[in-house]
């Protein structure tokens, strides 16, 4: 918790001396207001004049009012700093995911990323907006109170230090019980979310498999445990409350009580009620550092769970070489590369060496899980090599600044994504100074450009979240126009063709090759007919390189491509 209270600006600091002075005032207005209570009820008894009466009575309102004031003061800066430091900690988290690999971002898991960013952090700014008032708040009242307490009887001293110790040992038995209930319903909540997101993302899955009731069944399963458990924990605390209220009355009764026999003039009535006043505000300063202890688990948790997103090392580090003087044109070199994926024990990539020159198309086949795509991941750095080293244009890919590594390629994955938006926003993603004209020329080039044209408003048709208004198809190729729109140096296309028919496929590959002929250009494919053509075609299999050539030679030389190729096209079309 400390540790996240570093993100605090210099402003809360100052915030936090001001609620010191506020709280320190209010705390003595609280116990200013009993004396001029005795005052009163001592003057009435004794019958004294109105004027007696209307002062004391006068200087209690103010007291109130005052207190009431500091009150609303202190609650409105505890507020500022809460959402300052939530703001902080929110941006902190999801900058520090941005820069996370893939391979940390399956450690945590997607879910659990949303819940720590999300709810954590919520648990946070409930904490501060709650806990922090009462933080510094009870200790003074506490010890002031009881400095004002000590001395005046110790029959009244001695029944409200009973209350207090049945009132700590009563929190001490439901925490004990609560907390470990806490930190089970962080984990529940990012199954909750996973099943929620899963069902979300499959939905048209699990209509097509006529599976509604099996994940229905998961959700009730997940649901049904983290109900139980916060029910649990709820009912504990639940006890506290009416504890409280119980203990505070029969602290009440006993002074009254004992103030019965100790009194010896009508005069003295005045202290019972000053004295009970005294005894209530201790009451409620260790009731204050006891809510302080029931929201401390939930945040102690969370915070825990932010800690470790931020704590967490960056597998891939950033370079410091930008590339001031790009000419459009890179070569990509393949060193002795090997790889293997975070905690994993066998390569998914064995001793992988080839050159891609400036402009030339090379293709990657293979079998399902021959590592294609991993291989194409380690240039934009979703990974980095285990062993060997990427070059573009003979600087090592780790030695890039990331956004200058980033400017050079155009990644186009395996699954198309688009985002809430338009045609023209998802097409422009990331680049707000493209014309019309680059737009309208990536659209031309991926053979988007029909689709879009008989959209209801053009380029600025809407695109729903996640691209589920257009076709598998149209979605890949408003992916390959954005990739085009950025005029990169390297075109990585990862499967991404697959959802286009051929003659589609065939229009795409010839408007690439006539408008981006300088480009280098690296396609993963499972169709011979997309990468028939290409300059160099790289066959992998089990994570080995078994083949390198153009189309005629592999056949003449390479088994494994001939299997491919005898599965796809007859002899004749071969």
């Amino acid at each position: 918790m400390f540790k996240l209270l570093k993100n605090l600006k210099k402003i809360d600091y100052i915030f936090m001396l001001l609620i010191l002075g506020l709280v320190v005032f209010q705390v003595w207005l609280d116990l200013t207001l009993p004396t001029y209570s005795e005052k009163l009820v001592n003057g009435i008894m004794g019958k004294i004049n109105m004027n007696t009466i209307l002062v004391n009575g006068g200087l209690m309102l103010a007291c109130a009012f005052g207190s009431l004031a500091s009150a609303i003061l202190v609650g409105f800066l505890v507020a500022n700093i809460a959402s300052r430091l939530t703001y902080n900690l929110r941006r902190k988290v999801y900058d520090k995911i941005q820069n996370f690999s893939l391979g940390e971002i399956n450690k945590f898991s997607t879910a659990s990323l949303i819940t720590r960013t999300t709810n954590d952090i919520m648990n946070i700014q409930f904490f501060i907006a709650m806990g922090l008032q009462a933080l510094i708040k009870a200790p003074i009242m506490a010890i002031w109170t009881i400095t004002k307490i000590v001395n005046v009887s110790w029959q009244w001293t001695t029944a409200t230090a009973i209350v207090i110790c049945v009132l700590v040992l009563m929190v001490l038995i439901i925490v004990c019980f609560a907390v470990p209930k806490f930190k089970k319903i962080q984990i529940m909540m990012d199954n909750i979310n996973r099943v929620t997101r899963e069902n979300l993302t499959g939905i048209r899955v699990i209509r097509a498999s006529n599976a509604e009731e099996y994940q229905n069944a998961k959700f009730e399963k997940s649901n049904d445990e983290i109900t139980k458990t916060t029910l649990f924990a709820n009912r504990v605390m639940g006890i506290m409350n009416p504890g409280m209220n119980l203990l505070m009355s029969g602290l009440g009764l006993a002074i009254n009580w004992i103030g019965a026999y100790i009194i010896k003039s009508p005069l003295e009535i005045g202290s019972i009620t000053k004295y009970m006043s005294f005894s209530m505000q201790v009451i409620m300063a260790f009731m204050l550092l006891i809510m302080i202890f029931i929201l401390m688990p939930r945040a102690l948790v969370s915070a825990k769970r932010i800690n470790e997103v931020l704590d967490t090392p960056n597998s891939i580090l950033p370079g410091k070489f930008v590339d001031d003087n790009p000419d459009g044109k890179a070569c990509v070199v393949f060193d002795n590369v090997s790889f293997k994926y975070p905690d994993a024990d066998e390569y998914v990539l064995h001793d992988i060496s080839f050159t891609a020159n400036e402009g030339e198309t090379v293709a990657f086949i293979g079998s399902t899980g021959s590592g294609k795509s991993t291989l194409i991941n380690l240039i934009p750095r979703l990974y980095d090599a285990t062993e060997g080293r990427v070059l573009i244009d003979g600087v090592d890919v780790r030695d890039y600044e990331p956004n200058s590594l980033n400017k050079k390629i155009g990644y186009v994955p395996q699954r198309g994504v688009l985002f809430r938006g338009t045609v023209k926003s998802n097409v422009n993603f990331g680049d707000n100074n493209a014309t019309d004209d680059t737009v309208a020329n990536a659209l031309s080039i991926s053979q988007a450009s029909n689709f879009v044209s008989r959209m209801e408003k053009g380029v600025d048709s809407s695109i729903s979240q996640g691209g589920t208004n257009v076709s598998g198809g149209q979605k890949q190729r408003l992916s390959i126009a954005r990739a085009v729109a950025r005029r990169p140096e390297i075109f990585i296309f990862d499967d991404s063709f697959s959802a286009l028919d051929y003659k589609t496929d065939r229009k795409l590959r010839s408007a690439l090759k006539k408008h981006t002929e300088k480009v280098t250009k690296l396609i993963v494919a499972q169709r011979i007919g997309t990468i028939k053509d290409a300059d160099k075609i790289i066959v992998l299999d089990n994570g080995n390189m078994v083949g390198i050539g153009t189309h005629d030679e592999l056949l003449r030389n390479c088994p494994v491509y001939q299997e491919i190729a005898l599965s796809q096209l007859s002899k004749e079309e071969l």
